[in-house]
């Protein structure tokens, strides 16, 4: 396997690793929303994605994919706990011929969030939201790290009659295994992120999400930047549908992906 070729399969696990349960797909950055006590939301989300770079005159194609179920259960009114799973895929073809191609789970994630700060309807409200990702992936494949990390992010949420703002700031520890990949990545991971939401009609939400986290490459200083573009339909009250289209603002970030997924609450 030649170093492109690498470079881009070290990107898709990077990607994949990185994932977290999130609220309001197909944003990426996290509202302050709790369910409530005694109360549940199960979301299933997908992402589909394409990379493609060339170098010397070869060619290397990445394509990946991700379906996931979160399952989040309100403590109290302030406080969730947020379990999710992700199932994924990859194939990477070097000029046309496919040299990696693998599926599997990835790691489990547990968070809690915590609304600690909430001055009303129309208003601003902060949440803390730890967590951590335990290795039910096979590292070796590129699905997880083998190993237990941890992390925590910090939400800002300001609502009004138009819609919503939501800010994220997060640091993960990120370990390893294997040690190859040990030595080869960055332990340390800060994102920061801004997603606005629209009302468009009662039951309709535009929404966008701008963001850019630390590259897991330790030897690359390009950090991963994305941007995204969507929607949100409620069904009622207790479901809502969605899609959402990812493009990346630098080489770093998946190039695009296509995002769609379900939400219930009971």
């Amino acid at each position: 396997m030649n170093a492109m070729l690498k470079k881009i399969t070290g990107l898709a696990i990077v990607l994949l690793v990185s994932g977290n349960a999130y609220a309001a797909h197909p944003l990426i950055t996290d509202d302050t929303g709790t369910q409530g006590t005694g109360k549940f939301q199960i979301e299933l989300t997908s992402e589909f994605s394409s990379n493609e770079e060339t170098e010397g005159g070869t060619t290397v194609k990445e394509t990946a994919g991700e379906i996931a179920a979160t399952l989040t259960y309100g403590l109290t009114d302030t406080i969730d706990l947020v379990v999710g799973m992700p199932y994924q895929w990859y194939t990477v073809k070097e000029s046309g011929i496919r040299m990696a191609e693998d599926n599997g789970i990835g790691d489990m994630s547990v968070e809690i969030k915590w609304r600690f700060l909430d001055t009303g309807d129309e208003g601003t409200s902060l949440a803390l939201k730890p967590g951590i990702s335990i290795p039910s992936g096979n590292e070796e494949k590129g699905f997880g790290t083998g190993a237990v990390s941890g992390g925590v992010m910090l939400i800002a949420t300001h609502t009004g009659k138009l819609g919503a703002l939501h800010g994220n700031l997060g640091y993960s520890r990120v370990s390893y295994g294997l040690e190859e990949n040990e030595n080869a990545s960055r332990k340390n991971i800060w994102h920061a992120s801004l997603a606005g939401e629209l009302n468009v009609t009662e039951s309709l939400r535009a929404v966008a999400d701008i963001g850019i986290e630390s590259n897991g490459d330790y030897v690359s200083y390009t950090h991963p930047a994305y941007l995204i573009g969507g929607v949100i339909y409620n069904i009622n009250e207790d479901m809502e549908i969605d899609l959402g289209v990812k493009c990346g603002l630098n080489d770093a970030e998946t190039g695009k992906a296509f995002l769609a997924g379900f939400t219930s609450r009971f």
